[in-house]
């Protein structure tokens, strides 16, 4: 392992978390754009802003990326490998992107991980922890726990969450709208709610921001810390200067290590810039295309993604944020009128769902061998 090749795996991470800011935009303002809360350009620096304090709060996604899918004793995670894993989730990022398709960033890079760590344990299937019990059900390691069913479990408690809290809300406003008294019964006019979910829809979306940093920062987080972690235990990194030590990173017997301060820091600021970008194919998709929007219906989807994201983050679970957003939106739409909801889209955006780990881990398992046969 050479200096050279870590120093590779960080650029091409930040890279991918630049990409990812992009793509993933949309996770968190399409629906505030869409029922024009605020303009595009407010609301891109909105997310922002929140990405940024989302991504520097906690390292439990980060330690499940870095430690808890490759089984380290079967499969040396070199960094030729990593940059592979990288390549194949930001390629399949940047088709998805192109398509104005909503596939999920988290999920490329697991299959990425997975497809090249199955080519360079040469086909053992058990290099890829599958499951791996821990002192709680939400402690356990592996794909099963952390990435499978969360896969199928939380889009589905985004789109039912949508559909209760955009019916509770219904209910409220018809039950005040129906009041004898005008002091109550204004609450339930269309003005009103309006002009109060327009308020409150910044909030939802400032927590969408938070969630989506939560989550999808740390995922290169733990890349960056996984590939310094195997450096210094090669001994790469053993002759720096001194003042470039902060690039050790030591790992416990156990497999694991806090991810630092500055790798937080640099993830972070770099998924801003990316958000600060834009990705307006996809936000095209999500805001206008799936079904119309009020404030109302934002402020629902939003608080509902972002409620079911936080939980999956602060038990290390690496969420598609794209998923649970999606999926609340669809649940909004039901709830709202199930006839409004284009299901030719959604149908679209499913098999994109579907796909992205198997293809973007055939991608990283082609330009593993790829790479060992010209190299060889």
């Amino acid at each position: 392992m050479t200096l050279m090749l870590v120093l590779a795996v960080i650029l091409i991470a930040l890279v991918f978390e630049y990409i990812n800011g992009f793509h993933d935009t949309a996770n968190s303002i399409a629906t505030v754009v869409a029922t024009k809360v605020l303009s595009p350009g407010q609301a891109v620096l909105l997310a922002a802003g929140t990405n940024l304090i989302g991504a520097l709060w906690g390292t439990a996604v980060a330690k499940t990326i870095s430690s808890g899918l490759i089984d380290s004793g079967i499969v040396n995670v070199t960094p030729q490998l990593l940059i592979c894993a990288l390549l194949a989730a930001t390629i399949w990022n940047l088709i998805t992107w192109w398509w104005g398709l909503p596939s999920s960033s988290s999920h490329a890079l697991v299959g990425g991980l997975c497809g090249a760590a199955l080519a360079g344990a040469h086909n053992n299937w058990h290099a890829l922890i599958w499951s791996q019990a821990g002192a709680h059900w939400w402690d356990g390691k592996g794909l099963w726990p952390k990435v499978v069913l969360p896969m199928l479990t939380s889009p589905l408690g985004g789109f039912l969450l949508g559909i209760l809290v955009m019916g509770g809300l219904f209910a409220l406003i018809s039950w005040l709208g129906s009041r004898s008294n005008p002091w109550i019964s204004q609450f339930g006019r269309p003005k009103f709610v309006n002009a109060f979910f327009g308020k409150a829809q910044i909030l939802s979306a400032s927590a969408m921001g938070l969630s989506h940093g939560m989550n999808d920062a740390q995922k290169t987080m733990g890349i960056i810390a996984l590939a310094l972690a195997g450096a210094t235990s090669a001994g790469t990194l053993d002759h720096l200067p001194s003042f470039l030590h902060f690039l050790r990173v030591e790992q416990s017997a156990a497999k694991s290590f806090e991810v630092a301060l500055w790798i937080k820091l640099v993830c972070a600021l770099t998924m801003a810039a990316g958000t600060a970008a834009g990705g307006w194919r996809i936000i095209k998709t999500l805001g206008h295309k799936l079904v119309k929007l009020h404030p109302i219906n934002g402020f629902a989807a939003e608080a509902s993604s972002a409620a079911v994201i936080i939980a999956a983050s602060s038990v290390g679970m690496p969420v598609s944020t794209t998923h649970n957003i999606s999926a609340a939106i669809m649940g909004v739409g039901v709830a709202k009128n199930p006839n409004t909801v284009k299901w030719t889209i959604i149908e679209r955006m499913v098999w994109a769902w579907l796909l992205t780990i198997p293809v973007a881990g055939l991608i990283a398992y082609a330009l593993v061998c790829s790479m060992t046969f010209l190299f060889s």
